[in-house]
């Protein structure tokens, strides 16, 4: 595997078909390339305000994930790592700088463990660690209500549901980020109404949490002052085990970062991807 800048230039829609599944995918610009992995509240829509300022300088690579968008798959076991790699395959990518959000963060970071060789740097926004658990995790009581109303195919009111909780966040006024909400509202109904095959998806083993140590590239960690108190530890605990390390705190912002305060995100985000193509390393 090789770190040169790509020399593919392509704005393209197609779909991949691998162990079951048609993972469909989009690519634009030219340059190193860039794999962006959407949250578990939305699909490739939610980087619509990232690839504009990104394209010019990178190859920009967004999928929908198994059992979301307009990607199909079939009631399989899968490795959402192993889809990621071969999505790079067949797009003739050797490595790629990973962006993760949410349930993606936790994808991302666990496909730069297993495949360190195609990882050029890393983001994890809002996200988890697979194998740990955080002491300010919530507790399950306070997730009854929508498993009531999943059980219940009530796709209605969990689409709301979901976007009072990951958009306005706990314990927010519905009237926040009202734009955030109808975008995060609409991208969960419309999952849920589809009912989709997810497949089944197989854990990194041994998990994150104890191979930390592993990783050898750069790290970039974002989180939210309004998100739920887990994804801010565990982002915090992320941060301070990983050496070099580099951590952006969104005041007075829940979950949907990048929708949330999508301008200071997207510098953040060309500055972080400029400097790693560069080669520098957060604290040098």
């Amino acid at each position: 595997m090789t770190n040169e800048q790509s020399t593919i230039t392509t704005n393209e829609s197609g779909t991949l078909e691998t162990n079951g599944a048609r993972i469909y995918y989009e690519v634009e610009g030219s340059g190193p390339p860039v794999v962006l992995i959407h949250a578990g509240v939305a699909n490739l829509r939610m980087w619509d305000d990232q690839v504009p300022v990104l394209r010019d300088a990178y190859r920009v690579i967004r999928y929908d994930t198994r059992g979301f968008g307009r990607t199909e798959t079939d009631a399989v076991e899968f490795s959402n790592r192993a889809d990621i790699a071969a999505l790079l395959d067949h797009l003739g990518e050797d490595s790629a700088h990973v962006v993760g959000f949410s349930r993606a963060g936790q994808i991302a970071l666990d496909f730069a463990i297993e495949y360190p060789a195609r990882v050029r740097s890393v983001v994890v926004g809002a996200g988890g660690i697979s194998g740990y658990e955080s002491p300010d995790d919530a507790p399950a009581a306070e997730f009854e209500a929508a498993e009531k109303m999943e059980e219940a195919k009530d796709w209605a009111g969990l689409a709301e549901w979901e976007a009072a909780y990951w958009a306005d966040g706990p314990g927010q006024h519905a009237d926040r980020v009202p734009i955030v909400h109808a975008r995060v509202h609409d991208w969960v109904l419309e999952n849920y109404l589809a009912e989709k095959v997810e497949g089944k998806p197989q854990v990194l083993d041994p998990p994150a949490a104890g191979r930390l140590g592993e990783l050898n590239v750069s790290l970039l960690v974002l989180i939210g002052t309004l998100d739920e108190p887990g994804t801010q530890e565990s982002m915090r605990h992320l941060a301070d085990a990983v050496p070099g390390a580099r951590l952006e705190v969104f005041e007075g912002v829940a979950h949907m970062i990048n929708l949330e305060q999508p301008e200071r995100f997207n510098a953040l985000l060309r500055e972080f991807l400029d400097g790693a193509s560069a080669g520098v390393r957060p604290g040098s």
